[in-house]
């Protein structure tokens, strides 16, 4: 597996045998049977747009675990802010262009992390991931994608990570992402994410959402795409419950609706209506012996419940685990 020197922006950048090589790469460290540490004397340096817990933590003892050291910058916040827009005549608010920034600091550094969330403005331009493959295009280092405007692939590869440890391997297998209410719209990176990998890795996959907030055309086409390579399955429900019934893994998670892209009051009105889109004791009785998945923080009695959180379906926890794992990995195989 020929990795070095690669980007890890999305997992649809990576053929399904990669994918599986990083996996079992990750299973090696999880269980103790790595202590190389490919890192030493070298620095990875995380440029943070927006707040993280999992990220951040999980990046920063990956680094220093494989022997290197972690520069964790969070913009407008200690380091100048960046503007990223092209021909920009930059007299606003904005003090240094990422064309700069990526440049100087692959100057200094092995790799560059980069976090970045849509503003939910303008979807056509913000689907583009412009923050995170511009540092990409600029940066003479390998960049990671710790969550941008598209896809969030660290995520992904956790949550195959921990499907492939309660399944005991892919396949066939029915795996449900399910729309969960919230209060307000959140990023699609997660749910692209999912819905992708779980493509990629050949799942019988049903996406669950009402119709306002199916997901963007330009993801659907990849996760189409990468289910008919790998020989897996795709399917559209509107009910909740009945797409769950019968399911090996459910996966939920709010999004917002593309189309209310910079309407965001709208989409807050519209989903009051989908209040009891919600994950509890009843739909996971109805499994087929199924664990509840999710990437963190998850708003309690909303998304899911108290019962299905604590309960002993609930894989979330796991997920988490295994984030530092697959970072691992992925940092020991590119650089």
């Amino acid at each position: 597996m020929q990795l070095k020197g690669r980007d890890f922006l999305s997992t649809a950048d990576f053929m399904s045998d990669e994918l599986t090589g990083l996996l079992d790469l990750a299973a090696r460290i999880k269980a103790g049977d790595y202590h190389e540490r490919p890192l030493q004397g070298r620095s990875v340096a995380m440029v943070f747009f927006n707040p993280s817990l999992r990220t951040r933590a999980s990046m920063e003892i990956a680094v220093y675990e494989l022997g290197g050291n972690a520069v964790t910058l969070d913009v407008g916040k200690g380091m100048w802010s960046l503007e990223y827009r092209d021909r920009i005549v930059m007299d606003g608010d904005k003090t240094e262009h990422i064309k700069e920034a990526a440049l100087v600091l692959s100057r200094y550094v092995a790799a560059i992390g980069v976090r970045a969330f849509p503003e939910m403005q303008d979807y056509a331009a913000e689907i583009a991931d412009p923050v995170v493959r511009g540092f990409a295009e600029y940066s003479d280092a390998p960049v990671v994608n710790l969550e941008s405007s598209r896809h969030h692939p660290f995520q992904a590869l956790a949550d195959a990570m921990t499907m492939r440890e309660k399944l005991g391997g892919f396949g066939p297998h029915r795996v449900v992402l399910s729309w969960a209410y919230h209060p307000k719209p959140l990023p699609m990176a997660v749910p692209n994410s999912f819905a992708l990998v779980s493509a990629q890795m050949g799942l019988d996959l049903t996406i669950a959402c009402p119709p306002e907030y199916d997901l963007g055309d330009e993801v659907m086409q990849e996760v189409h795409n990468a289910a008919r390579a790998s020989g897996g399955n795709l399917a559209i429900a509107r009910n909740q419950r009945e797409a769950c019934a019968g399911t090996k893994i459910i996966y939920a998670k709010s999004w917002g609706a593309k189309q209310f892209y910079g309407h965001t009051q709208e989409d807050i009105a519209r989903r009051q209506q989908y209040k009891h889109w919600r994950v509890d004791e009843e739909i996971m009785n109805s499994t087929n012996g199924g664990w509840f998945m999710h990437c963190l923080p998850v708003r309690r009695n909303v998304v899911v419940t108290d019962g299905v959180l604590d309960g002993p379906q609930c894989a979330a926890i796991d997920e988490a685990e295994n984030r530092l794992h697959v970072q691992k990995a992925v940092l020991a195989s590119i650089l």
